[in-house]
């Protein structure tokens, strides 16, 4: 048996044109010109949406701000205490320093997390982050006598790559006295925040922002008070509250733009850490309820960013194939429409003159058969008299249509039409 051919693969028609013959009818002048409009009209539009999905991708791949609110509870337990083991006889309640049990101790929590935004869908919000990763550095100062604890009451933690993601902190001390705690938070904030010192932060009224933040404020002030050269535009003249920032020399007035982040960064400083204080006293029952405070943080808005992905990823993919399905159907109605055309054309030159269309109509067949056959002395002629010798020759298609075609031509010849 002889191996099957694969079926041929159809080719899609992509041309969406109107053929010239129907552009230059002046019958439809009108609906072509509108045609047109729409065609350049979704051209404009094919290149925004590339243009706006472009920018989507490079704003994915930059920070974008958002500030959140971040909660930190801080509470405590006891164990051992002398209140805890009233009414107790007997050996349980004798401290026993081999084991720590009965022995006076507390233990400080440590908890934070961000608050969710009251207007976002459930199906959109991410896994919320660890409280650790939020904080870059912190110290816990106990207030207590080293003569009568002797442990540690500094207790520090640093934030890196290879710390591990906490919900919390816990600090376990003995003792049964009551202990002032001061806790310093520094945030680990996306993009870096910095203080800006009062000299420039008086000018431009920004007290904490990122470093680009602060170049767009120090910008914003330029331009609303027109210190921008008018030829050389690299320019930025000082007037009486920038010449200190400038700290301009040789009597110039002036600084050029490239040197406005250098500029910027001498009045930048690290921010201010949070400072929280607590009291823990162990000789009475810890609160029910821990303290909590409420602190603002600048992060990466991952559910922005989430939304950008879904629209530049998801709606892409189903979009793309509903577009390509319809310029499918739209070529598909042009080629229809151009066959119409075609057909309309052909018939309208017929009704207009019989004889003299039928007359050019066999001149063109005549040619065709000719081209095909091959005329003249040397096109074709060994080819023609060797077909001729074979019998198969006679029996081709095409050969019917010429017989009739030529019979046709000479009884028109003889009628004298």
């Amino acid at each position: 048996m002889e191996a099957q051919k694969p079926a041929a693969k159809k080719r899609k028609i992509t041309d969406k044109n109107l053929p010239n013959g129907l552009l230059q009818s002046p019958e439809f002048a009108q609906e072509s010109a509108m045609y047109r409009d729409l065609l350049q009209m979704e051209r404009k539009l094919d290149w925004t949406m590339t243009r706006k999905r472009v920018e989507v991708h490079d704003a994915l791949q930059r920070i974008i701000p958002a500030t959140r609110t971040l909660r930190i509870f801080l509470s405590h337990t006891v164990s051992g205490q002398p209140w805890q083991r009233e009414g107790v006889e007997g050996d349980a309640t004798k401290p026993n320093p081999e084991t720590g049990e009965n022995i006076p101790a507390w233990q400080l929590r440590i908890d934070g997390r961000m608050l969710e935004l009251s207007n976002q869908r459930a199906k959109d919000r991410n896994p919320p982050r660890k409280f650790s990763t939020l904080i870059k550095h912190m110290i816990v100062e106990l207030d207590r006598d080293t003569t009568l604890y002797p442990e540690g009451n500094i207790v520090e933690w640093i934030g890196g790559p290879n710390q591990p993601q906490l919900d919390g902190f816990t600090i376990r001390r003995k003792g049964d006295a009551p202990v002032k705690i001061r806790i310093v938070l520094h945030l680990e904030q996306q993009p870096e925040q910095y203080k800006v010192q009062p000299e420039l932060a008086n000018i431009i009224g920004v007290k904490e922002e990122s470093r680009i933040g602060v170049v767009q404020a120090l910008w914003n002030y330029i331009k609303q008070n027109n210190l921008q050269d008018k030829q050389d535009r690299r320019k930025i003249h000082a007037d009486a509250r920038l010449r200190p920032i400038f700290n301009t020399h040789n009597n110039q007035e002036y600084e050029y733009f490239s040197a406005l982040p250098e500029i910027v960064n001498r009045y930048l400083a690290p921010p201010e850490p949070i400072i929280l204080h607590y009291t823990l006293n162990p000789t009475v029952a810890p609160p029910e309820k821990a303290a909590a405070w409420d602190v603002e943080v600048k992060v990466d808005d991952s559910n922005l960013k989430g939304r950008m992905q879904h629209v530049v990823v998801s709606m892409a993919q189903d979009s793309a194939k509903e577009l390509t399905k319809l310029d499918e159907e739209i070529a598909l109605h042009v080629q229809s429409l151009s066959n119409s055309h075609q057909k309309r054309t052909f018939l309208r030159a017929f009704e207009e003159d019989p004889r003299g269309f039928i007359q050019t109509w066999l001149a063109s067949q005549s040619r065709d058969l000719e081209s095909v056959l091959g005329s003249g002395p040397s096109e074709g002629a060994t080819v023609r008299q060797e077909d001729l010798k074979r019998s198969e020759f006679f029996r081709l298609p095409w050969v019917e249509e010429a017989v009739a075609i030529q019979e046709g031509m000479r009884l028109a010849a003889k009628a004298g039409i």
